[in-house]
């Protein structure tokens, strides 16, 4: 698959501490696992002078205390609290300053985010999404793109998941309906 280099951008979903480091309160194995090859897939874009952006999934303590339906402390437990160690991007994923970074406080990294205006104000068309966890913030994040006419690409070997069924869920619900899934080799940058 080519993909131009100045209409593309590789966003990755919530490589943090809280869900990729085994000290995390949601920590996944298949999410530490992705870590190197999502590195490895950052060195290429780099070398191909791609645009890199990171999500961060980021809840203020008091996020949900009002909340009406949308609980994520509910659903999960606190995570990745604002200021924690948990909320920062994990060890192996190195954070450049011409990269950009997203803070979000729901599972689509666009809702209620500039992500949208960053991304158009730069041409930006095809995504590449990889991170965690693929049937959560992965998946929403890259169907949202889908909605807003980006190309979303998902690699199928640089998301993370709980478990292997989720995966295979969100890939084949994101190939079917609103995108494209390739492994990260599958992958030319001209």
């Amino acid at each position: 698959m080519n993909l131009e280099s100045d209409s593309t951008a590789v966003v990755v979903v919530d490589a943090q501490n809280g869900f990729c480091h085994p000290d995390g309160a949601l920590y996944a194995p298949a999410s530490e696992d992705v870590i190197d090859p999502i590195a490895d897939l950052i060195e290429r874009t780099r070398v191909a002078d791609i645009q890199v952006v990171f999500t961060r999934d980021v809840h203020p303590p008091e996020q949900f205390e009002d909340a009406h339906y949308y609980d994520e402390f509910d659903r999960w437990g606190e995570h990745v609290l604002e200021g924690s160690w948990e909320a920062e991007i994990v060890d192996g994923l190195e954070v450049r300053e011409d990269d950009h970074v997203v803070e979000k406080h729901t599972y689509d990294a666009f809702q209620g985010t500039e992500l949208d205006g960053w991304l158009s104000a730069r041409g930006i068309k095809d995504l590449v999404f990889c991170g965690t966890l693929a049937n959560v913030c992965v998946l929403h994040t890259a169907g949202s793109a889908g909605l807003r006419d980006y190309r979303p690409i998902l690699l199928s070997d640089c998301v993370g998941y709980i478990d292997e069924g989720h995966r295979e869920y969100a890939l084949e619900h994101a190939d079917w309906l609103f995108g494209e899934v390739v492994e990260r080799g599958d992958l030319e940058f001209v």
